[in-house]
């Protein structure tokens, strides 16, 4: 038996932000929500003497022959070394024998995508169908990412972007407005950013969070998803309960890490039965946006059955291509 090997290059080969990813993500929300999947808690590892850590997900889908396993690390020293301060990869494993299939040394490739695909089956059942300006918090790689799934779902006029990293915010600018041939600016605030934007993305690892209450207005969508931990939070109190609909990727989850747990710290929380899966939105088993001046807000902190969902995509892509991958024996 040989295990496969694909290297980060080799995915980036045949793994892109289009919409037959983000119809893989898709799925994985319905079968969550249709009670189909296995998934055990996010395990979570500190290192502090080296500042990092290590988070391993995982989920089973049934009627999959395969399944993913994904490590995950924050080593925040790893620049001084000339080193990826994010690295990652999935082992693929057989769902009927337990045998490893598949490594994929993606470096966090696959997660950005699947996570930009979140962010845009979140905008496509959310957002509303007429956008002028999409706004992104977060300057990096993933507001890169989450720009470009947008654009796979909904049409919009213009970009604004904001950055404490002002240099970073520059550069994605002058770089996105090429990439997306729309003019893209540098927002001077949040607030001018948020009141001028009819969907805006957070993806940034604040702490102290900077999206306020008074920011929002009829029309408004937000995708939050940069509160993975409970420490990390984006939305000020009193935010969520000024939204119409409030939804998230898993109740289970969201409720012991992201926004949707801040806020029941301070009383500030919607009540976990009127908070929306993306799933029961997706399968019809629940409203998405109804109305243009709804306020919507989606908060995604990411799970194991997005990364089974876009492994499994990945291993059917790369059957489909010629030449691509490394057979190593058992």
């Amino acid at each position: 038996m040989n295990v496969t090997i694909l290297t980060e290059k080799e995915l980036r080969q045949i793994v892109r932000i289009d919409t037959a990813a983000i119809e893989a993500v898709e799925y994985a929300f319905a079968w969550l929500s249709a009670g189909k999947v296995s998934m055990p808690p996010i395990m979570h590892i500190e290192i502090p003497e080296y500042l990092g850590d290590v988070d391993i997900k995982s989920a089973y889908v049934q009627g999959l022959d395969r399944f993913a396993v994904k490590i995950g690390a924050g080593f925040f020293n790893n620049a001084t070394l000339g080193l990826p301060s994010s690295p990652a990869m999935m082992v693929v494993i057989s769902a009927k024998t337990g045998m490893v299939q598949a490594v994929l040394l993606d470096n966090a490739y696959l997660t950005d995508v699947r996570t930009a695909a979140a962010g845009a089956v979140a905008a496509k059942y959310l957002a509303p169908k007429t956008i002028t300006c999409a706004g992104v918090v977060g300057a990096g790689a993933q507001g890169r990412y989450q720009i470009m799934a947008l654009k796979q779902v909904r049409d919009f006029e213009r970009v604004l972007v904001f950055d404490r990293d002002g240099d970073l915010a520059d550069n994605y600018a002058a770089q996105m407005s090429q990439e997306l041939q729309l003019p893209v600016s540098v927002a001077p605030d949040v607030e001018t950013l948020v009141t001028q934007s009819q969907a805006v993305i957070t993806c940034t690892p604040a702490k102290n969070p900077f999206i306020d209450p008074a920011f929002l207005h009829p029309g408004l969508h937000i995708t939050a998803m940069g509160a993975d931990l409970p420490e990390k939070r984006e939305l000020m109190p009193g935010v969520l309960p000024k939204a119409d609909i409030v939804a998230c990727d898993v109740r289970s989850q969201t409720f012991t890490v992201g926004e949707l747990y801040n806020a029941a710290q301070d009383n500030t929380a919607v009540a976990e039965p009127g908070v929306l899966e993306l799933g029961q939105i997706i399968s019809g088993k629940a409203n998405g946006r109804q109305s243009r001046d709804q306020i919507t807000i989606c908060d995604l902190s990411g799970t194991g059955v997005q990364d089974t969902a876009i492994a499994d995509y990945a291993m059917t892509r790369a059957a489909e291509t010629h030449g691509i991958g490394t057979q190593i024996p058992m």
